[in-house]
């Protein structure tokens, strides 16, 4: 039963008390009515009994309502327990479902692992049958190898005695000892083993270099077949998109203090130009320049920007950068298997992830190379690691080229031996561009796998004055050409329009055109891939209405 009804209870039971109680005083009054109606006059007696009645009556009457209060009270309360119990009998048969579901879904769980349980033992005991089955079958062998042995032990004493009595009769029949017909034989063999050696050392040499040429563009194109590898193509200057162009006056500031405290602080020249919603980021440190970028990109997002603020996000940014750049070399070491390089090496690795030459990333164009270099290497049968550790160092140098003066390769020696690099990766770093002279297997295959990697088509860019040539070249060639009004090299050189003067060239000397500028081109340039020749030939008709 809950509180509420246990209180409405005792509030009726408290009422029916003090209808009793209201009751009792009513008998009381009557009692002493009566009482003082007996001592003033006898005359009272009928008054008296006439009360005395009246009292019996609204006594009896007030018991009958308090006990009919009372039994209405008990059959509320009776009504209210039924339906409590009834509840909780509803609430306990709930939680009793839902107790029965769980232990259905955990013996049918039970059930399940007792199957795989019982799988598990059937496999067992399958294999522990193979295995047994297994060392019988090596048990036999064992006992056929043990005859066989016997046997062959048996020949072999058989095959010696007849050896000896064939030895005993041949001195006999020739009459010499077998030391001296083994001196002849020996003389004999020598003499003629070493005019056979000296025929096959002239041919060994006439196919080694008959096939060393072909042999060793062979490992090369092996080598570069089996490297396949994303190169991007990257520049000294960075755009940073902007969500608005007045984000350009919050970065300028205020007399442009904002953007001189920028360039102070990272060392990096910031460029605002009319292009809408973009400013040019201008470094040829690639590691400031993506700190500077990042810098600018935080403080674009954040919305603050003041003096104070550009060298926080800027330390920032720093810590960022070498948090990826520290990244980026140990997953190059992972992929090469390098387990064991300096700490100081790793962190100029990692400075290489920004560095390019020719537009082909460093850190990439490392990998690249020595990957070709273990195939290389693996190929000729050398020491792979020692070759592949060689080819991953070689340009570790360009992440100092900025710092310090002089070659890359040296400075790379300088510091792979500052940090206990083996002499023969040492050389390889110093040798790969003929600085030093070459004087290992490692500094040439080096050499080699950094060729293959520079140098294959699409690797790096080609300088500006070599691509200018190459188009003016085409330009020429097709301008040379009977007709010919306006050429245009357009897509970076892979298509000529050629225009031409219609009364000059018809229809089929278009096509004759066209066909003798490819063959041209084709002969006199070198470029990489393809380069479409486009003949216009446009008619026009003009009449003059008068």
């Amino acid at each position: 039963m809950t509180p509420d009804r246990l209180a409405a209870e005792e509030r009726t039971l408290a009422a029916l008390r003090a209808a009793a109680e209201d009751a009792n005083a009513a008998v009381d009054e009557a009692r002493a009515a009566a009482a003082a109606a007996r001592t003033e006059a006898a005359a009272a007696k009928a008054e008296a009994g006439a009360a005395r009645a009246e009292a019996r009556r609204i006594l009896a009457e007030a018991r009958s309502e308090s006990e009919a209060v009372l039994e209405r009270a008990h059959r509320q309360s009776e009504h209210e327990a039924e339906q409590a119990r009834a509840a909780a009998k509803r609430a306990g048969e709930r939680e009793l479902a839902q107790l029965t579901a769980v232990a259905r879904e955990q013996t049918q769980d039970a059930e399940r692992r007792q199957r795989r349980l019982d799988e598990r033992e059937r496999l067992l005991a399958e294999e522990a049958e193979r295995l047994a089955e297994r060392d019988r079958r090596i048990s036999a062998a064992e006992l056929d190898m043990s005859s066989r042995e016997t046997t062959l032990t048996s020949r072999e004493l058989s095959i010696a005695e007849a050896e000896e009595e064939k030895r005993r009769e041949l001195e006999r029949i020739a009459a010499l000892t077998a030391d001296a017909a083994k001196q002849e034989l020996i003389e004999t063999i020598e003499a003629q083993a070493k005019r056979e050696a000296a025929i096959l050392v002239r041919d060994i040499e006439h196919d080694a270099r008959s096939t060393a040429e072909q042999r060793a563009r062979h490992v090369v194109v092996d080598a570069i077949q089996r490297v396949a590898s994303e190169q991007t193509a990257e520049s000294v200057v960075s755009v940073l998109h902007l969500p608005s162009d007045e984000m350009k006056g919050r970065i300028i500031g205020r007399e442009g203090r904002n953007i001189r405290a920028f360039e102070s602080v990272t060392g990096v020249n910031l460029i605002i130009d009319d292009t809408p919603e973009a400013v040019l980021l201008s470094c040829f440190d690639p590691v400031r320049r993506e700190i500077g970028r990042l810098t600018l990109e935080k403080l674009v997002l954040d919305g603050r920007i003041h003096p104070h603020r550009i060298e926080e996000v800027f330390d920032l940014a720093r810590h960022e950068v070498e948090r990826l750049c520290g990244r980026a070399a140990e997953d190059a070491l992972v992929e090469v298997g390098i387990t064991d390089l300096h700490p100081e090496l790793v962190a100029l690795v990692g400075r290489l992830r920004y560095r390019t030459s020719y537009g082909q990333n460093v850190l990439k164009h490392l990998l690249e190379t020595a990957h070709i270099a273990g195939i290389m290497a693996a190929e000729l049968g050398l020491d792979r690691q020692l070759i592949k550790r060689s080819a991953f160092l070689h340009d570790i140098g360009k992440a100092l080229t900025h710092e310090v003066e002089g070659s890359h390769a040296l400075i790379g020696a300088d510091v792979a031996r500052k940090y206990g690099e083996a002499d023969d990766v040492v050389h390889a770093i110093e040798a790969h561009h003929n600085e030093v002279l070459p004087q290992t297997i490692e500094a040439v295959l080096t050499q080699a796998s950094d060729a293959c990697s520079g140098g294959r088509p699409g690797a790096r860019r080609e300088s500006l004055e070599a691509y200018v040539k190459r188009l003016e070249r085409i330009e020429e060639i097709a301008a040379t050409k009977t007709g010919v009004e306006k050429v245009f090299a357009m897509q970076a050189g892979r298509e000529i329009r050629v225009m031409v003067r219609p009364e000059d060239v018809d229809d089929i000397g278009a096509a004759v055109l066209a066909r003798d500028v490819a063959k041209q081109v084709e002969e006199e340039l070198t470029y990489p891939g393809q380069i479409r020749v486009t003949v216009v030939r446009e008619s026009r008709v003009t009449e003059i209405a008068r």
